[in-house]
């Protein structure tokens, strides 16, 4: 296939378009990506059109956390042997992911999807706190844990929340040190997150 002067048709240019919206990749980086996907058609372009149109398909949000799932209840709230009594509020689901890849938490999760933001034009109250009433009322929750981005928004969020939740006797707690100011949970290795994790300190 002929890329001179890489100029490509419309459908290229809109595949392009689109891998360049995902994190971590430009214009640059995803015509790169879409010339590999071309070369390499057999093995990485076929495949990848089947898996995403049975992804696009299937995969749903879980009804209890807001994980990613087949099913209408995902794999780690299914799980039994998990400790209901906790639950670790994180913003979205790269950072459930990123919790789990750590290995340190056994317990419960709940997928906020959006921080307080007056420039994403996000309100507070879109946060849905009644489901976690709902989890803290079923479950007979003992223990909190923010596992919040430490960015303005992530405690804003956090104090949002314990102030919706200061009737219920339960323990708050938020990641300690290792996770700098401003930083994003999803974006820290694994060490830092169980060193974070493990050092939790009171909130209130």
């Amino acid at each position: 296939m002929n890329f001179k002067n890489h100029k490509v048709n419309d459908e290229l240019e809109t595949l392009i378009a689109i891998l360049s919206k995902l994190p971590g990749l430009g214009p640059r980086s995803a015509r790169r990506a879409v010339i590999k996907m071309i070369e390499k058609k057999e093995i990485i372009l076929e495949p990848l059109t089947k898996v995403l149109n049975e992804i696009s398909e299937k995969i749903k949000e879980c009804e209890s956390c807001g994980n990613f799932t087949v099913d209408n209840i995902c794999s780690i709230c299914s799980d039994n042997s998990r400790n209901n009594n906790r639950i670790c509020i994180v913003q979205d689901v790269a950072d459930l992911w990123a919790m789990e890849r750590s290995q340190v938490f056994n317990g419960k999760y709940h997928v906020l999807g959006n921080y307080s933001s007056s420039y994403l034009g996000i309100n507070l109250e879109e946060l849905e706190i009644d489901k976690i009433i709902n989890k803290i009322e079923r479950n007979e929750v003992k223990e909190i844990i923010l596992a919040l981005d430490a960015t303005i928004n992530g405690q804003t969020t956090a104090n949002y929340i314990i102030e919706k939740l200061k009737n219920y006797q339960i323990n708050f707690s938020s990641l300690a040190h290792g996770v700098p100011v401003g930083g994003e949970l999803d974006y820290l290795d694994d060490g830092t997150i169980r060193a974070a994790f493990s050092a939790r300190k009171p909130v209130l």
